[in-house]
């Protein structure tokens, strides 16, 4: 495999990354717990991303790693100037991370064809769903960063709620509040194996109920397995309301999941 002494640029962009970070640095502790949030995420689909690639070229593998250090750029001027992790209610994190990348020429080390798959796989990150018609390869980038992000965005979010409530990043949540029950029209997406719309939204709970939905737009197997063997399902499990209602929506997900690890037994 490839050393990323063999990748020039790789590291640079490390190093590039941990200086951007230290430059949204805050005085004030609600504010910089964000911002470290965002930090420690990167850091994660970065990690992620490479092991959901494994089995892939080497070069895929740093490509992989060159577009999760760059997905989540624009969060830090994002909250910076809106004090939200919404996009609705600021801007399109996604597009200014692709901005970003762009203003400081940081893949200038990249082939250009390497660095539009890389700027797309920015740029659509947190699209609702994969357009179609994008070159196979870049294709395959954007869903393998969009699984590695969603894979470390459930560790955000179970921790959120296992933190106290004074200690827990403010915009994480993203606004939406601590009420009781779930929406029936979310229940029955997640039910029917669909989406759900972030638009749809009443409350926190329907909040974690778009976020079990996010199995459904799982593409790599790696990705899968990852899901069980870090409990995904029994942690959300966990934090939603319990009753039928509940059980019901999560045996569904639970057998969507093993339905697909069975298809994919044996696969990369």
């Amino acid at each position: 495999m490839m050393s990323d002494a063999e990748v020039p640029g790789l590291e640079p962009l490390r190093a590039w990354f941990a200086s951007y970070c230290d430059s949204f640095r805050s005085a004030d502790p609600e504010q910089q717990r964000n911002f470290d949030l965002k930090e420690k995420h990167t850091r994660n689909v970065c990690l992620a991303a490479r092991r959901i690639a494994q089995g892939e070229s080497p070069r895929f593998c740093t490509l992989a790693e060159v577009a999760a250090v760059c997905h989540d750029l624009g969060r830090f001027p994002q909250f910076r100037d809106y004090h939200t992790f919404k996009d609705s209610d600021s801007v399109n994190h996604a597009h200014l991370s692709a901005q970003v990348v762009k203003q400081r020429a940081l893949l200038d080390f990249l082939p250009r064809e390497e660095r539009e798959a890389v700027e797309i796989a920015v740029r659509l990150h947190n699209a609702f769903e994969v357009p179609a018609g994008l070159p196979p390869e870049t294709e395959k980038l954007l869903r393998l960063l969009r699984d590695a992000d969603k894979l470390d965005i459930w560790r955000v979010f179970i921790e959120y709620f296992e933190t106290p409530e004074e200690e827990r990043p403010s915009a994480a949540g993203l606004g939406f509040p601590d009420l009781p029950g779930c929406s029936p029209e979310v229940m029955d997406a997640v039910r029917k194996g669909k989406m759900v719309h972030l638009s749809s939204l009443r409350s926190l709970n329907d909040f974690k109920l778009l976020q079990l939905s996010w199995i459904y737009d799982i593409n790599f197997v790696s990705t899968l397995r990852l899901i069980r063997e870090r409990g995904v399902l029994e942690q959300f499990a966990a934090i939603l309301p319990a009753d039928e209602a509940v059980a019901d929506v999560l045996a569904q997900v639970r057998g969507y999941l093993e339905r697909r690890l069975k298809e994919g037994a044996g696969a990369a």
